[in-house]
């Protein structure tokens, strides 16, 4: 077997440095003056434009936000020729800027069709004010309204001034008076547990500062009539009342609400010495907990999978007392229809679990944050453990005689999905993933499927299935062959179908004949976020930095197997480490083993289009543009 020529890129290679370990991350505040601030020191954001953009991406934290709704925000619908560029030239800014702080990570991500701010790792003052709300919101339905006030004050306390000061844009006036009504709905819930506290003394000062600064928010004045009357002011309520009534009818040519009316009458008559606080929340205790059902949407297109539906039938079904397992591991490479499979199943089998069903996307959430989500969901009440352990048990006792299914998706390590899994019982757990979770084989019974392309059959009824017409039924030999070249993966099938549903005068014949000629048709077969290509992306960067180098050399092999001797040569190393790299790509699920050759040794396999995009990142990286297949 030949080979293209060999780069020894790993001769005396030592291992990757480990990045420094930051402090903190970004500090991000919009409630107030907007600022960003790094181990309490503030960061210069620049212009105008770089300070409406961030506020733009903050506003969306953790979501794409397109490149045509930032010029939108920006320009406020009247934009420069050059606004496209202009705005890439201000995420440049703030990324040089955050890199300048020594915050080394990519906060702000390029992801079509524009750009994601990451809160990982960071803080956004708006974001802890809606927790410790919500926390206090929990506590004032438990009645624990001591514990409410103080969290309602600690929140307050983020506020600094109008929210997005400096921001001069239509989008962002607005975003900062639905901040401030949030802000003053807070205000109006902490003033009703301090009067519930007995703090009616203390607030008069408050109370009539804000009725004065808000003369038409009648919670506020209500208040204030209240402090007032239980202070032994009657008179004083009843003038505050008539103020009111003045400046309602003046202001909006109304008259003040029934709540305030009712108020003043029983004060006028002194009949309820001690009135009720309204905006006190009902208590949770004895309202029943919904059935939580979190599963995903089912794909509209998934096809086959057969027999390892039927496996995982008798695996995580059966009622026989020596139940095979209670854990079913799914995997297999990027895009082969991991977690269609996984969803496909929870809701053809969601009956059997009446305690409900629930779902996590292990890529995107910390274990803390999964464990937290699923608490509420199965009813928890009140703060929740920080500590991951204690979370973890409180979680599990939960759980405990109930019949619940787990959906784990995307496991990167056991680690990462140990303290999720329940303790002995009838909940049953998938998981999908595209690591060897030797751990979790290691201390549980579970079923391991590894899922491979689809079938000739299955390939063809997805293409059927997504192009909705006749053409593919009239060219079976064409079809046969447009599906060989989406190497039978879901992703790339259903994008070529798409190709052809908006290219109605295309016979499938032409599709095949343009991906034969193409000189990257893994970008032919790629349409959106969650492509092929983009998930290999996201599998390769996940590797060391020596087992994607070894990932996109070996690509230089002809033909999809290949034994280990064959990829030393091409790598630059002796057989042992060659092995040991190899293994590595086998265990993220870049390349399958095909069993021993005649030689003894054992043998490789690429799947095409993982193949196609090794051989494209080679081709891509520094020097070697020049590369042929």
């Amino acid at each position: 077997m030949s080979v293209h020529p060999i780069v020894p890129i790993f001769q005396g290679a030592g291992k990757p440095k480990r990045k420094e370990d930051i402090e903190s991350g970004l500090e991000f505040r919009i409630l107030g003056p907007l600022e960003v601030q790094m181990n309490g020191q503030g960061l210069t954001v620049g212009g105008p434009r770089q300070r409406a953009v961030l506020s733009a991406l903050l506003l969306s934290v953790n979501q794409v936000v397109s490149c045509d709704s930032l010029i939108e925000k920006v320009w406020n619908g009247r934009p420069p020729r050059t606004a496209r560029t202009q705005v890439a030239i201000c995420i440049a800014t703030l990324r040089k800027v955050f890199r300048s702080a020594g915050w080394s990570e990519e906060t702000i991500t390029t992801a079509t069709p524009g750009y994601m701010l990451n809160l990982a790792g960071h803080s956004l003052d708006s974001l802890r004010f809606e927790q410790m709300v919500a926390r206090a919101t929990e506590w004032t339905a438990e009645d624990r309204p001591a514990e409410a006030a103080a969290a309602l004050r600690e929140a307050l306390a983020l506020w600094r001034g109008p929210a997005l000061g400096g921001v001069y844009a239509p989008f962002a006036e607005t975003e900062a008076a639905r901040l401030d009504e949030q802000r003053m709905l807070a205000v109006e819930q902490q003033m009703a547990l301090r009067l519930q506290l007995g703090e009616h003394q203390a607030l008069l000062g408050e109370l009539q500062a804000l009725v004065g600064a808000c003369p038409l928010r009648e919670r506020l004045r209500y208040y204030l009539m209240l402090a007032q009357y239980r202070s032994g002011r009657r008179a004083e309520a009843l003038t505050t009342f008539r103020d009111g009534m003045r400046h309602s009818i003046e202001e909006i040519g109304l008259e003040l609400g029934a709540e305030l009316q009712s108020l003043h009458d029983s004060i006028l008559r002194d009949e309820f010495p001690q009135p009720a606080v309204p905006g006190i929340a009902a208590p949770l205790r004895d309202r029943p907990q919904p059935v939580p059902c979190q599963l995903p949407e089912n794909d509209a297109y998934f096809i086959g999978r057969s027999r390892e539906q039927w496996l995982m039938d008798d695996a995580l079904l059966s009622d026989c007392p020596q139940l095979p397992s209670s854990i079913a591991y799914i995997t297999g490479s990027p895009g082969i229809g991991k977690t269609s499979l996984a969803v496909n199943w929870a809701h053809r089998s969601a009956h059997r679990f009446p305690d409900g069903q629930l779902f996590a996307d292990l890529r995107q959430d910390r274990t803390l944050d999964v464990l937290h989500q699923f608490l509420r969901r199965l009813g928890a009440e009140g703060p929740l453990p920080m500590d991951v352990p204690e979370a973890a048990e409180r979680y599990r006792a939960m759980l405990e005689g109930k019949r619940v299914l787990l959906v784990l998706d995307d496991a990167s390590s056991y680690a990462g999905l140990r303290h999720l899994l329940p303790g002995r019982g009838e909940c049953r757990v998938i998981i999908t993933g595209q690591a060897d979770l030797d751990e979790l084989l290691q201390k549980y019974s579970a079923l391991r499927l590894r899922i491979g392309p689809l079938s000739d059959e299955e390939s063809l009824e997805v293409l059927t299935s997504v192009l909705r017409d006749s053409r593919a039924e009239e060219s079976p030999q064409a079809t046969r062959r447009l599906a060989a070249l989406c190497g039978h993966t879901p992703p790339a099938l259903r994008a070529a179908a798409t190709k052809l549903l908006t290219k109605q005068h295309w016979r499938v014949s032409d599709l095949v004949r343009r991906l034969e000629r193409s000189a990257d048709r893994l970008a032919e077969l790629s349409i959106g976020e969650d492509s092929l290509r983009a998930r290999l992306n996201r599998r390769v960067r996940e590797l060391d930095p020596l087992s994607a180098a070894a990932y996109r050399e070996l690509s230089r092999l002809d033909g999809a197997d290949f034994e280990a001797a064959e990829a030393a040569k091409v790598l630059g190393t002796d057989l042992l480490d060659a092995e040991d790299l190899i293994e590595t790509l086998v265990d993220a699920q870049l390349l399958e083993v095909v069993g021993r050759g005649l030689s003894g040794e054992m043998r490789y396999r690429w799947q095409e289009l993982v193949r196609l995009h090794a051989f494209h990142s080679l081709c891509a990286a520094p020097g070697l543009a020049n590369c042929v297949g």
